[in-house]
C-alpha cells in the first residue's frame, strides 16, 4: 500500500498516513524479505497487536522534492518488507509521513506534532541537513533516538542519540575535498584552475568553506589553495536562487578547467542549463549532493560530471554487499519506475535511507523495547549491521559519525558509475573534455 502524505497546511482529517503490509486472506503467505530478514530477529510470523508507529517528515514537494521521493520509496519498501518478515517485536510497523515542503521553518512544528499530538513510538529524520538539525532539536527535547540519513555536517550534530546513516567521517569538510583532489590528481593532466560555486546552506557551505572561527577547520577552498590549485572564482549563492545566468557568466569569464559545485538537489541542473544557454561548458565539474535523475535528463550536457556516492548498483558493489542486495535493488527499481522517477537506480540516497531504517530496527530489537534511552544506549554499545555499508559503530566523541566508505561517481554514457577509489570503481575516471 502506498504511503500518502500531508502538507503542513492540510486541513483534512486524514492523519492515518500509515503504510502496512496487511495481506488479504486469500493471498499466499509472503516469503521473508531479503532486505530485512535479519533485522526482525528472525521472526517471520505475521505481526499482530498494536502497531509501532514511526513518524517523520520528508520533502515531498518544493525544491528538495526530487530527492525526497527517493527516501519515500525506499522507506515504504523497507517497512513493507519488515512487516512481511514479522514486524518489530512481533508487532506491525506503520509509517506516518508529513510533507515539510522543503521548508526548514516547518520541520520543528511537524516533529513536535508527531511526538506530542500523534504520539508516535519512534522517529526517523527528514531529508537535508538544515531540516535534520531542526528535527534533531525536537528529538533532543523529548529524549527520542533519531536515525537520520543525510546530514553529514558532523560538528553540528551534537545530540548523542542522533545516528547518521551516511557518514563522511567527523571532518567532512576535509574528507570530501581531499578525496576529490586525490582523484583529479590521478589523471594524466590534472586540472589547475578551479572555480568554486557554493550553496550557502548548511553542509554545502561548511564543506566548501570550513569554519571561519577555527583555523584548523579548513574546507575545500583553502585545501585547494594549499594543494597548489589556482582558485579563479569563489561564488556563493543562497539556497533559494532562481536566476542562475549571472553565476554561469561569472564561471565562464573565470575560465576554470574544473568547477567545484558545493550544491545539492537540482542546483547543478540549473547551473549546467544556464551555462549551456551561454554556449559554455566547463571541462570538468563536480557537484556535492545532487538529485541523481534530473542530471541524467540533461543528456550530453551533464556527461563527465562527478559527485559523491556511498553505493551504486554496479555489479562489483552489489556482490560486496551480499546476496540480499540484488533483491533490494531490483524491487526499488520497479517501484521507482512505477512512480515515474527519471532515475530508478538504488544509489546513494536510497542507500542512506535503507541504512537509517536498519539502524532504527537494530536499536528497537537490541533494546527489546521502544524505550528511547535503551535504544540509544544499545547503538552506542553494539552498533548496527547494515546491508550496504556493513557494520557501523557509533562513538559519541565523534558525534556518532563512523569511518566513511564514500567514493566518487561520474556520469558516463548516460549513467552513473563509481570511479574512485580504485578498489570500488566500476570504470575509470574520465578526464576533462576539450
Amino acid at each position: 500500500m502506498r504511503t500518502r502524505s500531508l502538507t503542513a497546511l492540510s486541513a483534512t482529517a486524514a492523519l492515518t498516513l500509515f503504510i502496512t503490509a496487511a495481506c488479504a486472506d486469500d493471498e499466499p503467505e509472503a516469503e521473508p524479505s531479503p532486505g530485512a530478514a535479519e533485522s526482525p530477529a528472525g521472526d517471520t510470523g505475521a505481526p499482530s497487536g498494536d502497531p509501532i508507529v514511526v513518524g517523520s517528515t520528508l520533502s515531498l514537494t518544493g525544491a528538495f522534492g526530487p530527492t525526497g521521493i527517493i527516501h519515500q520509496i525506499a522507506g515504504e519498501q523497507f517497512v513493507e518488507q519488515l512487516n512481511e518478515s514479522g514486524g518489530l517485536l512481533g508487532r506491525p510497523v506503520e509509517w506516518m509521513v508529513l510533507d515539510d515542503e522543503s521548508d526548514q521553518a516547518q520541520v520543528t512544528a511537524l516533529y513536535e506534532r508527531l511526538i506530542g499530538q500523534e504520539g508516535v513510538d519512534l522517529i526517523i529524520g527528514p531529508y537535508a541537513t538544515p531540516n535534520i538539525i531542526s528535527a534533531m532539536a525536537v528529538a533532543e527535547r523529548h529524549g527520542f533516538t533519531m536515525p537520520q540519513h543525510t546530514a553529514v555536517l558532523a560538528p553540528l550534530m551534537t545530540y548523542e542519540c542522533q545516528f547518521p546513516a551516511w557518514s563522511i567521517g567527523p571532518e567532512p569538510n576535509e574528507y570530501v575535498p581531499e578525496q576529490v583532489f586525490d582523484a583529479l590528481e590521478s589523471l594524466p593532466t590534472p586540472p589547475e584552475r578551479v572555480a568554486f560555486v557554493i550553496n550557502q546552506g548548511g553542509s554545502t557551505d561548511f564543506i566548501a568553506q570550513g569554519s571561519p572561527d577555527d583555523d584548523g577547520d579548513a574546507g575545500a577552498v583553502p585545501i585547494a589553495e594549499e594543494r597548489g590549485y589556482e582558485v579563479v572564482a569563489e561564488i556563493r549563492y543562497p539556497p533559494d536562487t532562481t536566476d542562475w545566468a549571472p553565476i554561469a557568466a561569472q564561471i565562464r569569464d573565470a575560465d576554470p578547467d574544473f568547477v567545484f559545485n558545493s550544491g545539492l538537489a537540482v542546483d547543478p541542473v540549473n547551473l549546467l542549463q544556464a551555462m549551456e544557454q551561454l554556449d559554455y561548458r566547463p571541462p570538468l565539474m563536480f557537484s556535492l549532493f545532487p538529485a541523481p535523475g534530473p542530471l541524467l535528463g540533461l543528456g550530453d550536457v551533464a556527461d563527465g560530471l562527478l559527485s559523491v556516492s556511498i553505493f551504486e548498483p554496479n555489479d562489483a558493489l552489489i556482490q560486496q554487499a551480499g546476496p540480499e542486495a540484488q533483491a533490494i535493488v531490483d524491487e526499488f527499481e520497479a517501484r521507482a519506475t512505477a512512480e515515474g522517477l527519471p532515475y530508478t537506480a538504488f544509489e546513494t540516497q536510497a542507500t542512506a535511507s535503507w541504512n537509517a531504517w536498519e539502524i532504527l530496527v537494530a536499536a528497537v530489537e537490541g533494546a527489546g523495547d521502544t524505550d528511547q534511552q535503551a535504544m540509544c544506549d544499545y547503538l552506542h554499545e553494539n552498533g548496527a549491521d547494515t546491508t550496504f555499508s556493513g557494520h557501523l559503530d557509533f562513538n559519541p566523541d565523534d558525534n556518532n559519525f563512523w569511518p566513511s566508505n564514500q567514493g566518487l561517481k561520474q556520469i558516463q554514457d548516460g549513467d552513473w558509475v563509481m570511479v574512485w577509489p580504485a578498489d570500488r570503481a566500476a570504470a575509470q575516471l574520465q578526464p576533462p573534455v576539450g
